[in-house]
């Protein structure tokens, strides 16, 4: 296999396991409108997807127009609740550290939330610079634009670059944008849910975890970073 040139990291559901935090959260705060759902719906519809288009899911599916306020109140209360509860994935510090190629972070996330959760995980440093969110272009996942945005200001060809999801948005996006796909499902959103892929969405490969990730490809990871 040749070596890569870059692994791009998605990062709520992979570096950080955020996203059952944020689906609970959300589950909650539209319960408040007559909206229901669960956490499967969530997995399948919303994960790696940016807030706009939750917003228009909401509004298309139930027929609920949501007041401005909403998003300032669930985004407050999101935070709050990631300073009390948001936690890394284990082994991803180890990971980054080690890995013998470039690698960056391109995120669905708002800037301001990705800030701060890199910055409650002990993450900033190791992404200075090498990180990207859904608000440098014209669409988000399950477009391309945001893996392909990424490898351009890194300095990759797309075809040689690794993409590392958890949701079926972020796959389909990394399909589109030609790049090598895996899957990680170490993530707590995930457990007990049928991780089976759609037709669309299928990766080359999936890791419940960093350790089983570095296994499977130690030629990733032939040098050791120096730490920050």
């Amino acid at each position: 296999m040749t070596i890569p040139q870059l692994l791009i990291f998605d990062c709520d559901g992979v570096l950080i396991d955020s996203e059952v935090i944020s689906a609970r959260q959300l589950i909650a705060e539209l319960k408040g409108y007559g909206v229901d759902m669960d956490m499967a719906f969530v997995s399948r519809h919303f994960l790696g997807r940016s807030y706009p288009v939750v917003l228009k899911e909401v509004r298309d599916r139930w027929g609920v127009q949501l007041p401005d306020r909403f998003e300032a109140d669930y985004r407050a209360r999101l935070l709050a609740a990631f300073e009390r509860e948001l936690t890394v994935m284990p082994g991803v510090v180890e990971t980054l550290r080690a890995l013998a190629i470039p690698y960056c972070l391109a995120t669905s996330s708002s800037p301001e939330r990705m800030r701060k959760s890199l910055e409650i995980t002990g993450l900033s440093a190791l992404f200075d610079g090498l990180a990207f969110t859904a608000s440098e272009v014209a669409r988000g996942k399950p477009a391309p634009d945001l893996f392909l945005h990424a490898a351009a200001r890194m300095g990759a060809d797309p075809t040689a670059c690794i993409v590392l999801e958890d949701s079926l948005n972020g796959l389909r996006a990394g399909l589109a944008a030609g790049m090598r796909v895996w899957r990680f499902t170490g993530g707590s959103h995930l457990k007990g849910l049928d991780l089976t892929p759609p037709e669309d969405a299928i990766p080359e490969a999936s890791f419940d975890s960093f350790a089983a990730l570095r296994a499977a490809h130690p030629a990733l990871f032939a040098a050791e970073r120096v730490t920050p």
